[in-house]
């Protein structure tokens, strides 16, 4: 092995094929953001029930995780194989316009997935009865 090469070795590679699988399928999910999006402005414009508006709460909760997710594996796929166990590598990759594109996808993707939580999920009142 050459000077200043690293071998990568069959955990980072396998690590990489898991998250490009997870990748691949970020349009998807986002289109699945979207409409669980579209279908809770729908409940609350048709003033749904508290039980409607939590259930597609946590479905668009779900959704948004599920990007967010495939937005930080799409990540991990544009820094490579070698950025699981080089951290200076990572660090330069982590400079490049792509991958930094990827990031800020992710992290606006996780900004609105704590947002959603924080003030988008009606909260189902506890029956007495069940306590």
């Amino acid at each position: 092995m050459a000077l200043g090469q690293r071998k990568v070795d069959d955990a980072a590679r396998t690590r990489l094929a898991e998250d490009r699988h997870e990748a691949d399928r970020l349009p998807e999910l986002l289109r699945a953001v979207a409409g669980a999006e579209e279908r809770l402005a729908e409940a609350q414009r048709a003033d749904a029930g508290v039980q409607e508006l939590n259930r597609r709460g946590v479905e668009l909760d779900t959704a948004l995780t599920g990007a967010m997710r495939a937005a930080y594996a799409q990540e991990r796929v544009l820094i490579g194989a070698r950025g699981y166990s080089d951290g200076i590598y990572r660090r330069k990759r982590l400079a490049t316009r792509d991958v930094r594109r990827a990031t800020e996808t992710a992290e606006r993707l996780l900004t609105a997935r704590e947002q959603h939580r924080l003030h988008g999920i009606e909260q189902v009142p506890r029956d007495p009865a069940a306590v």
